[in-house]
C-alpha cells in the first residue's frame, strides 16, 4: 500500500501555509483537529524504520502490525485529551575517550505525534524564514549553505 503526501490534511497544511504567507500577523488556533488518522498514518510511514525503541520497547515494525487499531486508539486519546507522552528512554553514547553524552529516545507514538505537530508548525513558520537560512530546515543542509556562501563570495555579492 503506497503512502504518499496527498490527502485532506496535506491540502489543509497548504492552505495554512498560504494564510501564513499572506498574513504575517495571523494567529492560528485549534490546529489539533489536523492530527487525524490519515495524517498520523502518513507521519508513521515517514519515520525511520530502524531507529531504536523507546521506553515502551515497541519498534516501527511492531507498531505497524496493528497500525489501523493503534492509530485509531492514538487519535481517540488525542481527541479526548487523554494522550500522555511516555518519557524518553535515556541512553549514554561515547563522546571522546572518557566522556558520555546523554541521548533521549522517544517511544514510537511520541515520534508519530511529534512528527505531526512538527509538520503543522512547519507549514506556518517556514513562510517566515529567509531563503538564506539553512539550519534545521526541510530539504536544506550545511553543504547547500556552504555552496551558497561560496557562490556569493565568488560573485563578490556577500550579503552582510
Amino acid at each position: 500500500m503506497p503512502h504518499t503526501e496527498v490527502g485532506t490534511t496535506q491540502l489543509k497544511l497548504s492552505l495554512i501555509a498560504g494564510h501564513a504567507t499572506r498574513d504575517k500577523n495571523m494567529q492560528f488556533t485549534s490546529l489539533a483537529h489536523l492530527l487525524d488518522s490519515e495524517f498520523l498514518v502518513q507521519c508513521f510511514y515517514s519515520l525511520n524504520r530502524n531507529k531504536a525503541k523507546g521506553i515502551d520497547n515497541v519498534g516501527w515494525y511492531d507498531y505497524e502490525k496493528c497500525l489501523t487499531e493503534n492509530i485509531e486508539n492514538l487519535v481517540a486519546r488525542l481527541q479526548e485529551k487523554k494522550y500522555k507522552p511516555l518519557p524518553a528512554r535515556r541512553v549514554y553514547i561515547p563522546k571522546g575517550e572518557r566522556e558520555k553524552r546523554p541521548l533521549g529516545i522517544s517511544a514510537i507514538e511520541n515520534k508519530i505525534v511529534e512528527k505531526g505537530i512538527s509538520r503543522i508548525l512547519q507549514s506556518i513558520y517556514e513562510q517566515d524564514f529567509s531563503n538564506m537560512s539553512y539550519g534545521f530546515r526541510p530539504n536544506r543542509n550545511c553543504h547547500q549553505a556552504l555552496n551558497e556562501l561560496d557562490d556569493q563570495i565568488m560573485r563578490n555579492q556577500l550579503i552582510t
